[in-house]
């Protein structure tokens, strides 16, 4: 496989779990309590929190610089949440039980090629995007609500 599935690292959220309610809007942040599963997806462990989980939902740039392309959203983290480390052409379960927005970019941002799948249809997708010399990473989205979910990137 050619790909590799990158979890967020917790480090950056882990302060707003200490913050008052009230201080989490001027962080663009919002504390939560899981009443599904799945329906929580954390983007640092990978998977769906527990129903009764407390998360922060927080707006998240997940594509900065100077492009056009340059794009943030809503992501869930689990107070708890354990970085995840997928093996190479591993997909985790939380990518592979929806449907996802497959988003190539180049080195200097810019979006080269899209696509529109079931999640069980992932590693295919990802293996051909990233074949491809010109495309940088992958960004994976989930198409529903249109929030960023995880980033691929090329292994040798």
């Amino acid at each position: 496989m050619n790909f590799q599935i990158a979890a967020l690292p917790f480090a950056p959220f882990a302060s707003l779990f200490t913050h008052p309610e009230a201080e989490l809007p001027r962080h663009r942040a919002r504390r939560v309590t899981a009443d599904a599963a799945p329906g929580y997806p954390c983007r640092v462990s990978l998977t769906d929190a527990e129903i009764g989980e407390t998360l922060i939902l927080v707006n998240y740039t997940h594509l900065g610089g100077a492009t056009p392309y340059a794009a943030n959203h809503a992501i869930y983290v689990r107070e708890r949440a354990t970085r995840a480390w997928p093996k190479p052409g591993e997909v985790p379960e939380m990518l592979r039980s929806r449907l996802l927005s497959i988003r190539g970019f180049d080195a200097g941002g810019f979006l080269r090629v899209a696509e529109v799948k079931e999640g069980a249809a992932l590693a295919p997708v990802l293996e051909d995007m990233l074949s491809d010399s010109g495309i940088a990473h992958a960004d994976i989205h989930f198409a529903g609500p249109g929030c960023f979910a995880a980033r691929a990137m090329r292994v040798h």
